[in-house]
C-alpha cells in the first residue's frame, strides 16, 4: 500500500513540477544566467539606493529566512524609472531565476539563485510527508542526515547541478524533515583553489560567492574543520 501510495505521489509532483510553475521554460533565454542581465540589475540598484538615501529594493521576508535568500530584489520598486522591466530570465518575467542582494549593509551586490533547486526540493518534501517520516540513511553531522531515496519511490537519487563547478550536488536532510543541498564539494574545491583565512567556526559560503553571480542557496551553513581543513557542517 506505502509503495503505490509513493509511486502515485511522485507521479502527482512531476506532473505538477514540469507543467505548472514555468509555461515558459522551455524558452532558452529564461532559463540562462545572463551576466549583463545581473550587471543592469546592479546598475539600477545602485541608482535606487542613491535616490532614496541609502534605501534598498527589497521585499520583506521572514526573520528567521536563510542569509542568502533573505533579500530579494523588488523589482516593483525599479521597474519602469530604473529598469524598463524585470531580466528575462527573472522569475517575476517567467524565468527561472531569483534576483537577490547580499552584504545589503556594506557592500551591496547583486546575486542570483535558480529556482529548480526548490522545485525539487518541494518534490522531496512532499514525498517525505506521503511516506510519513524521513528515512534517514546516514548521519552526516549533528542534526544532519543522508535520506534513503529508495525508501521514497526514487530509482536514482535526485541531485541538482552546480552553479560553480557544473557538478551534481546531493541533498540532506535535518532531523525535522527540511532538506537542503549538500556543497561541501564545491567548497572543497574552491578552498583547495583559491587563497582564504578562514578558520573553524567562520561560515565559509562567501568563498563560493567571490567570482560567481550565483549564492549557495537552500544551504546550510559551513565551516572549515580543524584538522583535515575540509567543509564540515557549521551546527550549533
Amino acid at each position: 500500500m506505502r509503495i503505490w501510495k509513493l509511486s502515485s505521489s511522485l507521479f502527482l509532483v512531476m506532473m505538477l513540477l514540469t507543467g505548472c510553475l514555468y509555461p515558459e521554460e522551455e524558452l532558452a533565454e529564461n532559463q540562462t544566467p545572463y551576466k549583463e542581465q545581473v550587471q543592469a540589475v546592479q546598475a539600477a540598484i545602485n541608482q535606487f539606493q542613491e535616490a532614496n538615501e541609502g534605501v534598498l529594493p527589497i521585499k520583506t521576508t521572514e526573520g528567521d529566512t536563510p542569509l542568502y535568500q533573505k533579500y530579494l530584489i523588488d523589482f516593483k520598486r525599479l521597474v519602469p524609472q530604473y529598469l524598463s522591466e524585470p531580466p528575462g530570465n527573472s522569475y517575476e518575467n517567467g524565468g527561472v531565476f531569483q534576483y537577490v542582494i547580499i552584504n545589503p549593509e556594506t557592500d551591496v551586490q547583486v546575486k542570483i539563485f535558480d529556482l529548480r533547486i526548490a522545485e525539487k526540493i518541494r518534490e522531496i518534501k512532499l514525498l517525505i510527508k506521503a511516506y510519513g517520516n524521513p528515512p534517514f540513511k546516514e548521519k552526516i553531522a549533528q542534526n544532519v542526515y543522508s535520506l534513503n531515496f529508495d525508501k521514497l519511490g526514487y530509482k536514482e537519487e535526485p541531485t541538482v547541478t552546480s552553479p560553480y563547478t557544473n557538478q551534481s550536488l546531493s541533498f540532506v536532510v535535518t532531523e525535522s524533515g527540511e532538506i537542503y543541498v549538500d556543497y561541501r564539494n564545491d567548497l572543497l574545491q574552491a578552498l583547495q583553489e583559491k587563497d582564504h583565512s578562514f578558520k573553524p567556526g567562520d561560515d565559509i559560503r562567501s568563498i563560493l560567492v567571490e567570482d560567481s553571480m550565483f549564492v549557495p542557496a537552500y544551504s546550510l551553513p559551513y565551516t572549515i574543520d580543524e584538522s583535515s581543513k575540509e567543509p564540515i557542517f557549521l551546527m550549533n
